[in-house]
Formats: structure tokens, C-alpha cells, sequence
């Protein structure tokens, strides 16, 4: 727990300058602490939420989140990863899927540069549903948001604008954390588990809200942090693959 404690002060930190809630992160460093696996995902989600939900609050306040561009997303999002967070799975199994997850997370960081975009152009509603129960289901299987999946989606297909595609990130990440607990908690329910592991949601939330202060108000870039972040997530996803197949 003495590790654990400074490593999520810092990912919550990092991360909700940027709208995300650090699940990958999060999971990645819970799955080399010899934690049961079948924890992880409900730890990972229950940060995510303590972590976002400042987010939410400060890019409201602000003007960000696009109620016509998230809707789509969350309809067919939530009830998928309630039923991933329902899904029975292997040990094996989620560690492939965890991993498969954290190396698109660590590219995504390290080469997928974010677009400066001119026109800003809607996605179809059937195909924002699409991306939305994809993402949902992922986010309830393994234990994350589904927003850093999300946000170079916005970003790339010229959907968002950064600030406006974090915003979106950090509501979707937010409902979908909730609904994939609530079915990881329907399929096996014994909140004592997650008892001893209080010092990690108070350290969360502390960071979460420093973090989304500055990522709302604030031109303070993290590019190289988040680029040593990346580097982080690829070392452990390479760790966890070889742990998969040798099961």
C-alpha cells in the first residue's frame, strides 16, 4: 500500500489534466502488485469516478461537454459496460484484454499527436453508437473508462477540439466507470474487499481535483510527462503479456 499510494496520487494527477480518469494506468500498476485480478477492475473504477467526477464539474462549469456529440456515445455505452462489467471471465482472458488495452493506450500517447483541427464536423448518430457500445463494453470487462480510447477518436476523425474532446472523455469516462461497476459489483459483491484499499480513493480524489483546477484553467502543458507515461504503460503491458501466456 506504501507504493501504491504515491504511484495514484501521481497518475490521478496527470491524467485528470487532460479529462482522463487514469484506469490504465491504474490497472497496469494494480496488476504487478500481486492484487487479485478479479479486484483490479473494481478498484481501477472506483478511482475513475472519484477522479472524474471534479472533471465533469469544472469542464461544465466551463462550457465544454457538447450534449449533442456525448448522447449517442453514452445511450449505447452504458448498458454495454454494465453488461461487460456482468461478463464472467477468465484470468487469462482479462489479462490479454488488459494488455491488448494498455499497449493502444501507450501508442496512443507516445505517436498519435493531437490534430489542430479548423472545421469541426458531427459523426453520424448509428455510428457514434457503434464507437460508444464498443468502447462501453471494453470499459466494463477490463476496468477503464474508455476515455483515452475516446478522446483521439474526437480528436482524429476531427469530431472535437481538445479541450472539448477531454470534456466529452472525462463525462464518458464518468457514466461508464459507474455502469461497469455497477456490474462488476451485480456479479460479485463484497464491498469488505475494497475496505483496505480506502487510502487509495482519499489520495484519488485529492489529486483528481488539483489536477482538473489546472487542466481547465490553466495553458500548463504535460506533453513530456505524459510521453514518460506512455514509455510506463508499454514496459508494463510487454510484463503483463508474457504473464498472460505463460498461464
Amino acid at each position: 500500500m506504501l507504493i501504491l499510494v504515491p504511484s495514484f496520487f501521481v497518475i490521478a494527477l496527470l491524467y485528470s489534466t487532460v479529462g482522463f480518469g487514469g484506469g490504465s494506468s491504474y490497472i497496469a500498476v494494480l496488476a504487478v502488485s500481486n492484487i487479485p485480478y478479479q479486484l483490479i477492475p473494481k478498484i481501477a473504477l472506483v478511482c475513475n469516478l472519484l477522479v472524474v467526477s471534479g472533471g465533469c464539474y469544472h469542464y461544465w462549469k466551463n462550457g465544454h461537454i457538447s450534449k449533442k456529440l456525448i448522447l449517442p456515445f453514452i445511450l449505447s455505452s452504458i448498458p454495454m459496460s454494465f453488461m461487460g462489467g456482468l461478463f464472467p471471465i477468465k484470468e487469462q482472458t482479462f489479462y490479454l484484454l488488459l494488455t491488448i488495452s494498455l499497449i493502444i493506450s501507450g501508442i496512443r500517447i507516445l505517436f498519435l499527436p493531437d490534430r489542430n483541427i479548423t472545421e469541426i464536423k458531427s459523426p453520424s448518430i448509428k455510428l457514434s453508437l457503434i464507437v460508444g457500445a464498443a468502447l462501453g463494453l471494453l470499459s466494463g470487462m477490463v476496468g477503464i473508462g474508455g476515455g483515452i480510447f475516446l478522446s483521439p477518436i474526437l480528436i482524429n476523425m476531427g469530431w472535437a477540439r481538445s479541450k472539448d474532446a477531454a470534456a466529452v472523455a472525462s463525462f464518458f469516462i464518468l457514466v461508464n466507470s459507474a455502469a461497469g461497476l455497477g456490474g462488476q459489483l451485480t456479479k460479485d459483491f463484497r464491498a469488505e474487499e475494497l475496505y483496505s484499499y480506502f487510502p487509495l480513493f482519499i489520495i484519488v480524489i485529492i489529486a483528481g481535483q488539483i489536477g482538473s483546477r489546472i487542466g481547465t484553467h490553466s495553458k500548463i502543458s504535460y506533453s513530456l510527462i505524459q510521453k514518460g507515461t506512455g514509455v510506463l504503460i508499454l514496459a508494463i503491458s510487454i510484463r503483463l503479456l508474457f504473464k498472460a501466456l505463460i498461464q
